[in-house]
C-alpha cells in the first residue's frame, strides 16, 4: 500500500481574470435587521456576489472542513519511530487515514501570472493565513487586459508545486535513504474557472499533461524534487445564474497513466459551495450525520431571517461531517456486510437509519441520529470504541453555533438511533476534548464484562427451540488443530490445511436447520448414520451399505406405520396425517442427499437407492389410498355422531328442566285454588297441546343447522313462560272435563264438547 495518497497534497487554482468579477446574479439580502428600524428609513437594496467571491468562499469551505477533520499537526513521533525501524515494509503498510494532519493545501491565484499564497509548511496550513493572503490579492481588476490573463499560468504553477516535498515526504525520504523512490508522490489539482467551451477544457487538460511530463524529467535529476506518480485534475466551470452552460459535465476518466481528469459545470451562488461540499466528502472519505430534535431556547435580537426560529421552541437539525469509520459499527450492528457499507457510500441506501437530504439542489445520504440528553455529564462512564473529529456543514447557522457552544462548555450529548418501536439504542456521543469536538462511537453490543446473553435475546427473538446439543457436536467435529507435517494432493500440490478446513465446514453447513421444529430427520435416531456419512468428501463401499441400511429401516418404519417426531407447535387438532408426516420426512431426506450429490460418484448411488425406495409399487399405492379413504370416512362419521349426540343431549336437558318447573307450579297452585262459582257455558276452544307432549320434530339427517338449533331453543324458552290451565294438567288425553258438579246435582252427563245432555 502506498504511504501518501492524492488526499495528501491538494492545490487550489482560482481564476483571477477580469471576467471572474462579473455578478453571479443571485441576490443576497444585505439589510437584514429590519425589525427595529425607525419609520421613514429606506431599506438597503439586496446585493449579488461576483464569481470570484463565490469561488473563494467555496474553496474556503472546502479547506475549513478539511482542517476541522484533519487538523494540521507537526510530524507525529509515531511516524518517525516507524520509519526509523529496520524493516521498510512496515512503512509501506501504513494506511493514509492513520496519518492525522498529513493533509496539505496550496493556494494559487492566476491572472496575468501565477500567485502562490502559501507553502506546504505546517505554519501556513490554517484558514487565517489563507484568508489574509486572499484579502491582500483583492478582487479581479476589470482594467486588466483579458488577452494577458489565463488560468494556464496557475495550472503550470500547480504542477511545479506538486513536485515539491512536504515535511512528511521529506522525513520519509531521508529515513529510507537508498529506498527513497518507494515513497510515492501523488496529488490533486482543483481548478475553479469560467471556461469557454469543451475544447477549451481539453486544451487545459493537454497543458497539464505536458507540464507533468516536463517536470518529471527535471525532478528525476534533482534531489529536492519528486516525480509525480499520479495527479487528479478536477475542473469546475462556474457561470452566472440564468445562463446556459457552454461546458458539459464529464465523469472521471484517465487522460494518461499519470493524469486523471473530471469536469463539473456548476452555477455560481448557492450551488457552487454545495458542489465543493460534495467533493470534499469524496476526496477525504467523509460521511454525513444529521442530529435531529435538538432543543433550543428562544433568543431575541436576532435577524429577521432567523426570527421565526428564535421565537419558537421547535426542535432543530444540524448536519455534521466526519470520517466514514464512525458509521461502520452502526451498519455492522444492523446486519450489513462490508459490501453493503461500500454500496451505501457510493450513493445507495442500505440502512433504515439512512435518509436523503436535499441541500441546495444536491441530494446526498446522511445517517440520522436523535438528540438524547444524558443523565450524567461524566463521559468516562461510556464504553467508547472510536472518536472522530467533526465539522458542521452550515457553520454559521444558529443551530450549529448553539450546538458548538454547548459542547465547548464541557457538556456532552448522547445520540440514539431513531426507532418506531422497542427500547432506544444509544450509538454515539458528542463531547469536546481540548477545545475540539469529537463524535464518539459507543458500543451497542453487550460488554464482555456482563453475563452471557440468553438464547432468546439473539437474532431469533423469542425462538428457544434451537438445536443447542447438535450445535455443540457440530463444533466438536469442526475444531481446528495444528498441522505437524505437510501433505500433498494427487496432483503433487501441497494441501493447504486452512482450505481443507473451509471445505469441510462448507460441506457440513450445506443443509443444517437451526431450529428443532424446522427439521424431522435430525430429530430421528434412525437417520443419524446417514446424516453423519453423507457429508464426507468421499464414500467407501461400507459407507454406502450403511446409508442403504438406513433407508431400508425408514421404509420398514413406514410399513409399520410408526410415529415420527413431527413438531405440532402452532397446529390445531390432531396434526398432520401419518402419510403426510412420512412424505415430509422423505422430502427432507432427499434435500439432504441432493445437497451432497456432487461430492463424489458414490453419493449418486445413495440418491438412487433413496429414489427407488420412494417409488412404491401400484398395489402399495392402491392399498394406501383405500386406507386413507377409510380413515377419512371414519373421521367424518365420528364427527357427525358427536354433533348429533350433543344436540340430542341439549334438547333432553331442556325438556327435563321444563317438566320440573311445571311440577313446582302444580304444587303451588293446588294450595290456593278454591271452588269457582257457576259460570256460563264456555265457548268451544281448540284443545291446547301440552309442551311436555309436543311431538318431536322430524329428525334431520346430517348435522343440525344453526336456524333449527336457535328455533328450538326459542320455542322451549317461550313454553316455560306460559302458566298451564289447572284442569288440563289433571286431564286425561290432554282433555279437561268442565262442570263436573252438574253431573252430580242434576244427573247430567257431559260430552267431549262440554254440552250437557239428559240421561
Amino acid at each position: 500500500m502506498k504511504l501518501f495518497s492524492e488526499a495528501h497534497k491538494t492545490v487550489f487554482v482560482v481564476d483571477h481574470c477580469p471576467y471572474m468579477g462579473e455578478s453571479c446574479r443571485q441576490t443576497v439580502e444585505f439589510d437584514m435587521f429590519t425589525k427595529n428600524r425607525a419609520p421613514g428609513i429606506i431599506p438597503l437594496a439586496p446585493i449579488a456576489k461576483s464569481l470570484w467571491t463565490c469561488a473563494v468562499e467555496s474553496a474556503m469551505e472546502y479547506c475549513r472542513i478539511m482542517y476541522d477533520v484533519f487538523p494540521a499537526r507537526k510530524l507525529p513521533a509515531t511516524l518517525s519511530s516507524m520509519m526509523s525501524t529496520s524493516g521498510d515494509q512496515r512503512l509501506l503498510t501504513v494506511a493514509p487515514k492513520q496519518l492525522m494532519g498529513a493533509t496539505r493545501v496550496n493556494f494559487i491565484v492566476s491572472d496575468s501570472r501565477a500567485h502562490t499564497l502559501n507553502s506546504w509548511g505546517q505554519e501556513d496550513q490554517n484558514l487565517q493565513e489563507l484568508m489574509s493572503a486572499l484579502a491582500a490579492v483583492g478582487p479581479p481588476n476589470p482594467r486588466m487586459d483579458p488577452e494577458c490573463c489565463s488560468v494556464l499560468h496557475g495550472l503550470v504553477e500547480a504542477v511545479e508545486v506538486l513536485c515539491k516535498c512536504t515535511d512528511y515526504q521529506h522525513e520519509a525520504r531521508t529515513t529510507l535513504m537508498e529506498n527513497a523512490d518507494r515513497v510515492s508522490n501523488r496529488g490533486r489539482i482543483i481548478c475553479i474557472t469560467n471556461a469557454k467551451s469543451d475544447s477549451h477544457v481539453r486544451m487545459l487538460e493537454d497543458c497539464v499533461q505536458e507540464t507533468i511530463h516536463e517536470h518529471n524529467k527535471l525532478a528525476a535529476s534533482s534531489d529536492n524534487l519528486m516525480q509525480i506518480q499520479h495527479c487528479e485534475l478536477v475542473l469546475i466551470h462556474t457561470y452566472t445564474v440564468g445562463e446556459d452552460s457552454l461546458v458539459s459535465d464529464r465523469p472521471k476518466k484517465d487522460v494518461s497513466l499519470v493524469l486523471t481528469s473530471e469536469v463539473h459545470s456548476v452555477r455560481a451562488g448557492r450551488q457552487l459551495p454545495a458542489k465543493l461540499m460534495t467533493l470534499v466528502q469524496q476526496h477525504f472519505d467523509l460521511a454525513s450525520t444529521t442530529i435531529t430534535n435538538i432543543p433550543m431556547k428562544p433568543t431575541f435580537n436576532v435577524s429577521e431571517q432567523e426570527e421565526q426560529h428564535a421565537n419558537t421552541s421547535a426542535n432543530y437539525d444540524v448536519e455534521l461531517l466526519h470520517q466514514k469509520d464512525a458509521h461502520t459499527e452502526l451498519l455492522r450492528n444492523e446486519g450489513k456486510n462490508m459490501q453493503a457499507i461500500g454500496d451505501h457510500f457510493k450513493g445507495k441506501k442500505v440502512d433504515p437509519h439512512l435518509c436523503n437530504s436535499n441541500r441546495d439542489g444536491v441530494v446526498k445520504d446522511t445517517v440520522t441520529l436523535k438528540w438524547c440528553t444524558p443523565r450524567t455529564n461524566n463521559i468516562e462512564l461510556h464504553y467508547c470504541t472510536g472518536a472522530f473529529r467533526i465539522s458542521p456543514v452550515d457553520v454559521n447557522s444558529r443551530p450549529s453555533s448553539c450546538l458548538t457552544n454547548f459542547l465547548l462548555n464541557g457538556r456532552s450529548v448522547l445520540l440514539e438511533q431513531p426507532r418506531k418501536s422497542g427500547s432506544k439504542v444509544i450509538s454515539h456521543m458528542l463531547c469536546s476534548h481540548g477545545g475540539e469536538i469529537f463524535l464518539h462511537v459507543l458500543s451497542c453490543v453487550r460488554s464482555i464484562l456482563e453475563d452471557p446473553p440468553s438464547i432468546s435475546e439473539g437474532c431469533g427473538g423469542r425462538v428457544t427451540d434451537y438445536r443447542i446439543t447438535d450445535f455443540g457436536e457440530f463444533m466438536r467435529e469442526n475444531r481446528l488443530a495444528p498441522v505437524h507435517e505437510m501433505r500433498y494432493l494427487l496432483d503433487g500440490s501441497v494441501e493447504v490445511p486452512l482450505e481443507k478446513a473451509k471445505s469441510q465446514l462448507e460441506r457440513h453447513t450445506r443443509y443444517w436447520p437451526m431450529i428443532i421444529s424446522q427439521t424431522t430427520i435430525f430429530n430421528m435416531q434412525a437417520v443419524v448414520p446417514l446424516a453423519s456419512l453423507i457429508v464426507k468428501e468421499n464414500l467407501t463401499d461400507d459407507d454406502i451399505l450403511n446409508c442403504q441400511k438406513t433407508i431400508y429401516n425408514l421404509v420398514d418404519m413406514e410399513r409399520k406405520n410408526d410415529h415420527l417426531p413431527i413438531s405440532t407447535a402452532g397446529t390445531r387438532g390432531k396434526g398432520s396425517k401419518r402419510d403426510e408426516q412420512y412424505r415430509i420426512m422423505w422430502n427432507e431426506l432427499e434435500t439432504l442427499v441432493r445437497a451432497h450429490l456432487n461430492n463424489s460418484e458414490k453419493h449418486q448411488r445413495v440418491l438412487e437407492c433413496l429414489l427407488a425406495c420412494r417409488s412404491k409399487p401400484p398395489e402399495e399405492e392402491e392399498r394406501k389410498k383405500s386406507r386413507r379413504k377409510r380413515e377419512d370416512k371414519e373421521d367424518k362419521s365420528e364427527k357427525n355422531v358427536k354433533e348429533h349426540e350433543a344436540d340430542k343431549t341439549w334438547q333432553e336437558s331442556e325438556r327435563q328442566k321444563g317438566a320440573l318447573e311445571r311440577e313446582k307450579d302444580e304444587v303451588a297452585e293446588a294450595e290456593i285454588i278454591k271452588d269457582s262459582p257457576d259460570s256460563p257455558e264456555p265457548l268451544n276452544k281448540k284443545p291446547r297441546v301440552s309442551v311436555g307432549e309436543t311431538q318431536p320434530p322430524e329428525k334431520i339427517k346430517g348435522p343440525v343447522s344453526l336456524l333449527t338449533f336457535w328455533t328450538n331453543r326459542i320455542n322451549t324458552a317461550n313454553s316455560r313462560k306460559h302458566q298451564e290451565f289447572a284442569g288440563r294438567l289433571s286431564s286425561i288425553n290432554n282433555k279437561a272435563e268442565l262442570y263436573q258438579h252438574l253431573k252430580e246435582e242434576n244427573g247430567m252427563d257431559t260430552h267431549e264438547n262440554g254440552k250437557a245432555s239428559r240421561q
